[in-house]
Order: structure tokens, then sequence, then C-alpha cells
């Protein structure tokens, strides 16, 4: 990659993205499941319209982000919304839009179904209750969860009148396990009713490049599918967008404190917000385990907890050199900030050694922001 012209900026890699694009066309020619594009990772129209040939439609969360997914998408190709927020005055545009809608609740199925449009498939999200994920941000199946309805309560006629179901139960899984105990779990309670259905949603949270073998996958939705007739869908996001997207930075400033390295970097915590919400230390491409150089990232905003970690390399690190963090491609753009008004990261394209400005924000966009 040739140096960029400006930093800070997202770098979206095309081969990255390719990659997985194709690995998805194979589990879905393999299994026969429904690819659904989440849109909550990344929903930059000009990556939704690369993925727009490749999956049978997108997954959506908010009016807004069925809007957007109505505008890329063709007809024929589906949304499906599932929020534990949908709103009064929303559901009349919602029903106009999307082609799915799995309520949250008992109470917003009954208050909802009978506004739906009859081509709108309706579906109830479920809580399995099984709990895969040990940091409880992120388990939907946590205590006192918002997300779907408790399986366990479950009867007979709050399955009348849907066209299916929705799950979602893990983040960041690198394997399958938790899929076939849900599915098992699920078929146990819930599968006398399987065939009144026509879908089954998987939800997302498998990284699918990070799985060796795919072959509990594709048995288990090629079962799915024959024995009871349901169309499988799945809802990737991270999985698609997350490693294809780097952000590049650049050093502005090195000096001393209490006998560390502090270096200062054109980016913040706010362009990648999950670091400073939960305290993680994000990878960098720079550093190397054998460095003897200590140096801590730290960003340029007047927080003082704006730190990306302590880090060690082979050389000195000086203003002026580069600094990589990659994978960031999902959760990092839709949650980042312009606090100290600072600007959004530029947006490039990496396609065969070449970069492409896709999207510049300036002053303009800022003062928009605060009419």
């Amino acid at each position: 990659m040739s140096k960029l012209p400006t930093s800070p900026a997202f770098v979206i890699d095309q081969q990255a993205l390719q990659e997985s694009i194709e690995l998805l066309n194979d589990l879905r020619a393999l299994s026969g499941c429904r690819v659904l594009y989440s849109i909550k990772a990344l929903p930059l129209i000009s990556l939704l319209e690369r993925l727009k040939p490749h999956v049978d439609g997108f997954s959506v969360s908010s009016l807004f982000e069925a809007q957007l997914a109505y505008e890329v998408l063709d007809k024929q190709q589906s949304i499906h919304l599932t929020t534990p927020g949908i709103r009064p005055n929303e559901i009349g545009q919602l029903n106009q839009v999307c082609s799915h809608i799995s309520f949250n609740s008992l109470s917003q199925q009954q208050m909802f179904s009978n506004a739906g449009h009859k081509q709108v498939a309706q579906g109830l999200r479920i809580n399995p209750k099984l709990s895969f994920v040990p940091d409880k941000r992120f388990d939907p199946c946590r205590l006192y969860s918002k997300l779907g309805v408790d399986i366990n309560t479950i009867e007979a006629q709050d399955i009348v009148g849907l066209s299916g179901l929705h799950i979602h139960t893990v983040f960041s899984q690198y394997d399958y396990g938790a899929l076939l105990q849900t599915l098992d779990k699920l078929q146990q309670q819930l599968g006398r009713y399987f065939k009144q259905l026509q879908w089954l949603n998987l939800g997302g949270g498998y990284l699918f490049k990070n799985i060796n073998d795919h072959q509990d996958f594709i048995q288990l939705i090629r079962t799915l599918r024959q024995e009871y007739a349901l169309e499988i869908y799945i809802e990737p996001g991270k999985a698609v967008i997350g490693d294809a997207v780097s952000l590049v930075a650049t050093v502005i400033d090195c000096f001393v404190s209490d006998g560390k390295v502090i270096a200062v970097l054109d980016t913040s915590v706010n362009h990648n917000p999950e670091v400073f919400e939960y305290q993680r230390q994000p990878e960098i491409l720079e550093s190397h385990e054998q460095g003897t150089y200590q140096v801590m990232l730290v960003g340029s905003t007047c927080l003082a907890g704006d730190v990306f970690g302590e880090y060690t390399f082979l050389h000195v690190v000086k203003i002026g050199d580069t600094i990589s963090f990659p994978k960031v491609g999902a959760y990092t753009l839709v949650k980042a900030n312009r606090f100290n008004g600072y600007n959004y990261p530029d947006i490039y394209s990496l396609d065969a050694g070449v970069l492409n400005c896709l999207k510049r924000y300036d002053y303009a966009d800022y003062r928009e922001h605060w009419l």
C-alpha cells in the first residue's frame, strides 16, 4: 500500500472483503442458507452496494437502517428487522420497507402484529436461555435480558400467525458449538411448531473466516431445511467486514512522562470507541514482541483516558511514523464521534495496491451537525 496522503484514515482492503464474500458464497451454496449482511457493523453505502449481489438481503435494527437498506437493495431481496425498540410512530414506515419483522417481546407482538401489511413476514425473537459469552455486556441471554422472549414461557397461541422465529445468542464465536447446543434446545422445546413456520433466523456472531471446519454448520442447515422445509437465515456483520478495515494513524508528538515514552497519534479512542468502552488494548501492526523500545500510544483528545496502551517496537518511535490498527471494520465508524471537535477519519478503499478516497469530512459537516 502506498503512503496515505492524509491520516487518520479507515482503509477498506477489498481483497480481504472479497475473501469474506467468497467464503459466505461457498457456505450458502453448500448449506442452502440465506445470508443477510448485518448493516449495524458498517453501513457505508459503497460497501452495501459491493455486498448486494452476494447476499439475500440485509438485517437491520432501526427505521433508519431499514430505510437505507431499502434504498440499496433490489425489491426481491430481504430486509429483516429485529429490535427491542419499535416505536409506535414508526411501525407504519417499517412495514413499508421491511420484508420481515421479528418482534422482541410478546407485548410488542400484541401491539404491532395487526398493524402490519399482509406481505410483511412476522416473527418472534426467542431467548433460548443459554449463555455462551463470558462478558455479560455482550451476552444476549444474560440474567434479566432485554433481548427476546424466554423460551420457557412460549405457548402454542404465541406461535399462531407467525411465519418465523429469530435467535441470536453469541458474540465473536470461533466454532459452532453454541449454535448446535442452541438448536438442540430450540428443537426440543419448540420443534413441534416448526412445520407451521416458513423460516428460522439464526442471527450472527460467528466469525466464519476463523473457523476451520464448517461441516457442522452445513449439516445443521441442511437438516433443518429437509426436516421442516424452513428457509434458514444467518446475519453476519463482523464476520464480513471486521478484518477488512484498518485504522491508519500518524505519530504527531513524542515526549517522556514519568519515565515512559508517550507517542501522541492523530487519531483517538473516539475513532475506535470500544477500546475505551471495554478497556481493550487493540492490536497494531508495527509492534513486535521482541522489541526493546517501549512506547505508550495515546490519542490526541483532552480525555486523560484516551490511551491505546503500551507497545514494544524494534525501532525508536518518532514523529511522522505510521501506526496501523488492523481488523477494525466492525462497530468503529458507527460509534465514532467528534469529541473535542476532531474530525472523523477519511475513508479509503485499497484495491490491488491502489488507494481511492471514498469519503472525506470537513468543517461544514461538523458545523451542520450542531445547527
